[in-house]
């Protein structure tokens, strides 16, 4: 499959989720949907509406609060040659079923020396203004990304929510699929025809010229912002959506970094030990002495995220804080 027909259609960032699962479940008779209220008429945010009643209640299964039993459940469906969707609604609570997800789903096919495969896809929601606080607001996909047997994706467009979904579904890999709350809405254009967009394939969102800014999930939207901005003062920003995190398309990176000699990492996660880290230890690994700058991270400091609202907009990263880290890069 691939998008060969014109995109002249927009579409949202949930209905691009809700037409692959759509469509993936007309194309095949073996993918099911698990989660909680997947079978309600509000379907998790708009991304699951409709699909019980057209598929019925034996590929669209509304699930009780246990989330371990959820992915276990699911896991087993996949032994039996279903592909099953599972939806975690919020990514906090997906951690119940992280010994099914790191002991058995991860390393199921390494164990079984390629003769069995569990094609389960997890998608799982995290977003800053959605009943916040430090239970309901972890972004947690380097940690999924640091488990070899998974494929981790964190999609910041529509069309890349789509094709991205659509390649988890009918790929042997189990996937973790990470979306981001305040994306949802995001308009984009998406071609009606189911295609796949093939992990470990990085795009440039913005070509550039001065410095390299690598963004990650809902901070995509803040960079371009940050270097439209930018460009109004003469800086031409490079943005690189790295779209998967396992695997990582390393070459792209490093080649929009080696053009730039700077580089800036924008990821809503965690300063240490996170992607971010792993980007740029990349780009230097890669690249030795070449930059011209130290590389700059952009990322939520270390710390819970605070449940008053007054406090939330010192802890999460805007387009200031990008605009902060280029400039100096360029000092």
């Amino acid at each position: 499959m691939g998008p060969t027909e014109q995109m002249s259609r927009q579409l949202s960032y949930a209905k691009a989720i809700l037409e692959a699962t759509d469509q993936a479940m007309s194309l095949s008779k073996d993918v099911i949907v698990l989660g909680q209220l997947v079978d309600t008429q509000s379907g998790i945010f708009g991304t699951t509406t409709g699909l019980a009643t057209k598929y019925g209640a034996d590929r669209v299964m509304d699930f009780p609060v246990s989330e371990n039993l959820m992915t276990a459940t699911a896991m087993g469906a996949a032994l039996t040659g279903l592909r099953p969707v599972i939806a975690h609604q919020r990514l906090d609570f997906m951690i119940y079923s992280l010994d099914a997800i790191a002991n058995w789903l991860a390393l199921w096919r390494f164990k079984s020396n390629g003769e069995s495969a569990m094609p389960v896809t997890i998608r799982t929601i995290v977003g800053k203004g959605w009943g916040q606080g430090p239970q309901h607001s972890k972004s947690l996909h380097a940690w999924f990304a640091h488990l070899p047997g998974l494929r981790v994706a964190v999609p910041a467009t529509a069309y890349d929510a789509k094709g991205l979904l659509l390649e988890s579904i009918f790929s042997q890999t189990p996937a973790i699929f990470v979306e981001g709350r305040g994306l949802y809405s995001m308009l984009d254009e998406v071609p009606e025809e189911p295609y796949r967009v093939r992990f470990g394939q990085a795009v440039v969102r913005r070509p550039g010229a001065d410095v390299t800014v690598v963004a990650i999930g809902n901070l995509v939207p803040v960079a371009l912002k940050a270097a439209a901005a930018l460009e109004k003062e003469g800086i031409d920003v490079e943005i690189v959506d790295p779209r998967t995190l396992n695997p990582l398309d390393r070459k792209t990176l490093c080649d929009s970094a080696f053009k730039t000699r700077r580089l800036v990492v924008a990821d809503p996660a965690w300063h240490s030990f996170g992607a971010a880290t792993e980007i740029i230890t990349t780009v230097v690994e890669n690249l030795g002495d070449k930059l011209k700058a130290k590389p700059v991270r952009v990322t939520l400091p270390d710390s819970h995220t605070p449940m008053s609202m007054s406090l939330e907009p010192e802890y999460y990263v805007d387009e200031s804080d990008v605009i902060a880290a280029v400039k100096q890069t360029l000092a």
